[in-house]
């Protein structure tokens, strides 16, 4: 069990390394351009299943409460919490329609888009990106590594080189700090 733990460990941290040089630039154009609509008047729609869809839950959280800056709330919407309304279009519609119906009827051109897949090929989530192709959103991807259907759907894409699920998700909860922090200190100032 001690040799697991350690090889446990010494993936994340060799993924946490690498993740700075892979992914450094295109959190500055994600959180530049977030901010840039979220100052135009757009919001910030997050998306995924399962553990993705906890993130999707803890960013719009941190964005529209507070993150490290006592400041007006970032307009930030999980597409996840509404049971009622997931139940009601998965029963009447299917499962693969629960996010982009909700896009479908919410989005405007200046509105962002987050969804999130570790494997890239979740089904709802490609639907939802497919719904919005046409409507000017800035669609961001989050995932594992490729080829999948993601990468064709979204105008940036955090590929994290790994096909492990954990360790995915543990890169994906390092960039959507990183996202908040950035985007909040664009729109709010601060370290």
């Amino acid at each position: 069990m001690q040799r697991r733990i350690q090889e446990i460990f010494n993936d994340s941290l060799r993924l946490h390394a690498e993740a700075v040089g892979l992914f450094a630039s295109q959190l500055e154009r994600v959180a530049l351009e977030t901010a840039r609509r979220v100052r135009a008047g757009g919001r910030i729609y997050v998306l995924g299943n399962g553990g993705s869809a906890a993130d999707a839950l803890h960013w719009t959280g941190e964005l529209l409460g507070r993150f490290r800056l006592t400041r007006p709330g970032i307009p930030a919407i999980a597409l996840v919490d509404n049971p009622a309304l997931l139940t009601a279009v998965a029963n009447d519609l299917g499962y693969e329609q629960i996010f982009a119906r909700q896009l479908e009827a919410l989005t405007r051109p200046a509105d962002a888009v987050w969804a999130i897949s570790t494997s890239g090929t979740s089904p709802n989530v490609v639907a939802a990106l497919q719904a919005i192709r046409d409507r000017g959103c800035f669609r961001v991807g989050f995932s594992g590594e490729g080829p999948h259907e993601l990468a064709g759907l979204v105008d940036e894409l955090f590929a994290v080189p790994s096909r492990s699920t954990p360790r995915i998700q543990e890169i994906h909860a390092l960039l959507g700090h990183a996202l908040c922090e950035l985007i909040e200190a664009e729109l709010y100032g601060g370290p």
